[in-house]
């Protein structure tokens, strides 16, 4: 049976995406997956890949075209496409690819025909409290990457310092596990079988976990062995203690 030409990584903010991703770009085999169908970004990825805006283009030349770069620039000359996507980006990404073709079908099926055959990878984190503190410590302060070797790598806002706030934990809460949801009931409607993985064993051995990647698009899995960690954790002992609050408020109720 052939192996895939290209994955899809599902995930949800804050589950480890961005680690994920950069371990598989820095193999050299797996393309370089991105949230190149994250609305907010996209009429900046098509400036950089020099393709003519909206204003300039009908829909769906427009679409075309983005599809196209999205190709070559996830793909990096290795002939596997990765591709990064957040449940909340999934509608928007079936409308933009229904607009190449002009009417509506699956979103799977689009994604089949956009980029060939397909491994669907789960990513979800076993600790939605630590995930939905990490998101929003994140929002508050602006930082939400930090380099491996600790210099700010992405930043969103100027510095702030988090303020906790038991209600937006709760919101956020929901959200993560709802968004989860959906990638299992996306998942099980369908009759696929993702590649499941989680934060914490990806976190705990992240050789191994890129390992199986390689393994199921076929490619040769020692190249895990050149893989590069470039982002370090952001949790400290503010985020336990939010989470240790938190706990200790659910439990003693209104």
């Amino acid at each position: 049976m052939p192996h895939p030409t290209s994955y899809i990584l599902c995930a949800t903010p804050r589950s480890g995406s961005t680690l994920l991703c950069d371990l598989l770009t820095s193999t050299g085999v797996a393309g370089k997956p991105h949230s190149y169908y994250r609305t907010v970004d996209a009429l900046d990825w098509a400036e950089s890949w020099g393709v003519p805006p909206p204003h300039r283009l009908e829909n769906a030349a427009f679409e075309s075209a983005y599809l196209a770069a999205v190709i070559q620039e996830g793909t990096a000359g290795t002939g596997v496409i990765g591709l990064r996507i957040m449940w909340s980006s999934v509608d928007d990404a079936s409308r933009r690819l229904d607009a190449i073709e002009g009417d509506h079908a699956d979103i799977a099926a689009r994604f089949a025909k956009a980029f060939r055959s397909t491994l669907y990878i789960h990513l979800s984190r076993q600790d939605k409290l630590a995930q939905a503190i990490s998101r929003i410590r994140a929002e508050q302060s602006g930082l939400w990457h930090r380099a491996a070797y600790g210099t700010e790598r992405e930043r969103t806002a100027p510095p702030q310092t988090p303020t906790y706030d038991a209600g937006r934990i709760a919101e956020v809460l929901n959200e993560l596990r709802n968004d989860d949801a959906a990638w299992t009931n996306f998942f099980s409607t369908r009759g696929i079988k993702p590649l499941r993985l989680t934060y914490e064993t990806l976190a705990a051995d992240p050789r191994k976990a890129v390992t199986e990647i390689l393994s199921a698009l076929g490619q040769d899995p020692k190249a895990s062995e050149r893989m590069l960690v470039q982002t370090s954790r952001l949790a400290d002992a503010d985020s336990l203690e939010w989470a240790d609050r938190y706990r200790r408020e659910a439990r003693s109720g209104p």
